[in-house]
């Protein structure tokens, strides 16, 4: 072997142990440094170029449980929630990853991300994940997403395709996810989460813990719209009534002094 060859193999060794040398934390444990970060990111990158979703209806239904979940967990700093986002569970193994449409994990603090590298969060994995199928989504492809998962540590995977309204969801029994019968879960409501989900005839429903239903920002907007109509009803009708009112004391008065031109005292009336 020539010493050329032999100097190579030398530094390129050299390079990857300067990138996997051990990680420094932060004050709080939980994010990479910067130069951290930008090292890191060179191993495990944060994107594989391919589009986030392949239709409006699959990006609509990710954002509608994203956010949803974010505004259930609103008041936890100790739940993070991602969507499309690289999970790297296994430190030195860039190519084991995957990105779930929404991911939830419990005892993770709040906060942006590049990716989850899990050996960077304390080794604590995703709890739940939410898949939301598109046309071009195969069998075998969601066969071996469900393995990653059962692998990896998820306790509750959820499957939607919401062109079908078809719905899976696998708990974890032990060393498996299992898929619950059809029956079982019309009505859920999520171990971990709280969150109920009706599958209905035509579509599936989220619900917050408190029961009010996962809204979109349109039908938010519809929403704040009507309340502001009834808000301004209310408001008109409270004025007419005090204009009445008004009236009213007046008309009182103009007859009281009728009365009194009369020499009758209206207080005696």
């Amino acid at each position: 072997m020539s010493s050329a060859l032999i100097h190579y193999q030398e530094f390129r060794k050299f390079a990857l142990c300067k990138y996997f040398i051990k990680i420094t934390y932060t004050t709080d444990k939980s994010i990479l440094t910067k130069s951290r970060q930008e090292k890191w990111h060179l191993i495990y990158p944060e994107s594989d170029g391919l589009p986030m979703t392949e239709n409006t209806l699959q990006f609509e239904w990710i954002v509608l449980i994203k956010l949803g979940l974010e505004a259930c967990f609103a008041q936890r700093n100790d739940v993070f929630i991602a969507g499309d986002l690289f999970w790297y569970p296994v430190e030195g193994q860039p190519g084991v990853r995957l990105a779930p449409d929404v991911l939830v994990v419990l005892g993770r603090p709040k906060g942006h991300r590049g990716s989850y590298m899990q050996w960077v969060e304390d080794g604590i994995p995703p709890q739940v994940v939410f898949e939301i199928l598109s046309p071009g989504n195969r069998s075998r492809e969601m066969h071996n997403k469900w393995e990653f998962y059962r692998q990896h540590g998820v306790q509750e995977y959820y499957v939607y395709d919401p062109d079908r309204n078809n719905f899976i969801v696998y708990i974890r029994q032990q060393d498996d996810l299992t898929a619950l019968p059809a029956d079982q879960i019309r009505d859920f409501i999520s171990p971990l989460l709280g969150v109920r989900m009706v599958w209905g005839e035509e579509k599936l429903e989220l619900y917050h813990p408190d029961g009010k239903k996962f809204l979109s920002y349109m039908e938010l907007l519809e929403q704040d719209k009507v309340a502001q109509q009834f808000a301004e009803e209310q408001a008109k009708r409270a004025e007419n009534a005090e204009q009445r009112a008004e009236m009213e004391a007046k008309r009182a008065e103009k007859l009281a002094d009728m009365l009194r031109k009369l020499g009758i005292d209206p207080n005696g009336l």
